[in-house]
């Protein structure tokens, strides 16, 4: 019988669904490096997602039940990172508002990179997507940082492909707006190669 391990996610889900034991390890084997990366990108190198990452999955092995077609085991799993994303998001906005950060701006920011204008570039990112509303920011990183077709980014927010298509949209006006007017986010936004919203299929 073939490792668990080496199951499709279809089979995976199947296994997890039934409590099969070695289940929970090898889901988060896989699953771990996606929603990790999406919740950085999402939230900003002001958090610590470590103990956000634990939070989805212990909402996955608690809600995995509750998954329809095993197939889509993967679109479940980033689901589940975007809601919590959001969450977060709203979570540290509010937190800003009532003055629990020192800092209207992102608190506690700590950046590993050693090139300083990276830094800054990264702040004044971070900066902007503040100003977006949780969905737009996270259609907008789905779609333009993790390179995500219209239609998957439409099925991590669970809403319909037009209105998602509006969400990054929306988002793409405001960043690039900013960024024609910030040297640092120009530089930035090139090095990750986002395309015209009218280009995404």
């Amino acid at each position: 019988m073939p490792s668990l391990a080496d199951a499709d996610d279809a089979t995976l889900a199947r296994a997890l669904i039934d409590k099969n034991a070695a289940a929970p390890r090898v889901t988060w084997a896989r699953f771990s490096p996606l929603v990790r990366r999406i919740l950085r990108r999402s939230l900003g190198p002001q958090h610590d997602v470590e103990d956000i990452v634990q939070d989805v999955f212990l909402c996955l092995f608690e809600r995995v039940h509750t998954l329809r077609d095993p197939v889509a085991f993967k679109a479940f799993v980033i689901a589940i990172t975007v809601r919590t994303a959001r969450y977060e998001i709203r979570r540290a906005r509010v937190r800003r508002w009532v003055g629990l950060s020192r800092t209207a701006d992102l608190p506690d920011l700590r950046v590993v990179a050693a090139d300083t204008t990276s830094q800054h570039a990264l702040i004044h990112f971070y900066q902007v997507l503040g100003r977006i509303n949780e969905r737009d920011r996270t259609a907008f990183v789905l779609r333009f940082i993790e390179g995500m077709e219209a239609a998957e980014v439409a099925a991590a927010l669970e809403v319909s492909v037009p209105t998602a298509r509006r969400c990054f949209t929306r988002a793409w006006e405001r960043v690039t707006f900013f960024a024609q007017r910030d040297p640092f986010l120009v530089d930035y936004l090139g090095k990750l190669e986002v395309t015209s919203p009218e280009e995404t299929p």
